[in-house]
């Protein structure tokens, strides 16, 4: 059982990488959380129970450790940071414009819903596989994708985010309410 544990361990650790970036967008970070969930589960292997979906107890720990480390760390943790290797090539064309507007959007997005996306998108995981990994609902699971993939098409098209727009908005609103107030005071002084 042991060498087919270890076996099991090594062929989901580029899985686990993956997650681990998504969730930590930072990849000295990443590498230190798959050591450690790696750490966790070799501890927690007698409780592993052969035949089941060891890909899910694995993301599980991953995600699980994540969160106790973001909870253990809350003030000093800033996971709105990009990695700055992954985006330290000036892009030269239109491919890399693309992956780091990609990036960005990716960013930007909640943290459940990047990591639901990764690992649908990415990984392969079925929406049930992600439910039990992220510990909710299947429709729950499915919902979050399809909001990170909407949320990310309408970015990567130049749409504005929905706060961003709604502040361009009460902009223009604003200016064309001081232009009307400034022609009626012309028109008041004019004697109109």
């Amino acid at each position: 059982m042991a060498d087919i544990f270890q076996n099991q361990l090594i062929d989901i650790l580029p899985k686990l990488r993956v997650q681990a970036l998504a969730l930590t967008r930072n990849r000295t970070r990443a590498e230190d959380l798959v050591q450690d969930a790696v750490c966790n589960a070799l501890k927690a292997r007698d409780s592993f129970i052969p035949g089941t979906n060891f890909a899910a107890w694995m993301h599980r720990i991953l995600r699980n450790r994540f969160i106790s480390d973001l909870r253990r760390h809350r003030a000093t943790t800033d996971i709105d940071t990009l990695p700055g290797d992954l985006l330290a090539t000036k892009p030269d064309h239109e491919d890399r414009l693309a992956i780091k507007d990609l990036a960005h959007g990716l960013a930007q997005l909640p943290s459940d819903q990047r990591e639901a996306l990764v690992l649908v998108v990415l990984q392969g995981m079925s929406y049930q596989e992600l439910a039990e990994v992220s510990g909710c609902a299947v429709g729950t699971a499915k919902s979050r994708v399809f909001r990170a993939r909407r949320q990310l098409q309408t970015w990567m098209m130049g749409e504005l985010p929905e706060d961003d727009r709604l502040r361009e908005e009460a902009a223009a609103l604003r200016r064309r309410l001081e232009r009307t107030g400034a022609r009626k005071s012309e028109e008041v002084g004019k004697g109109v």
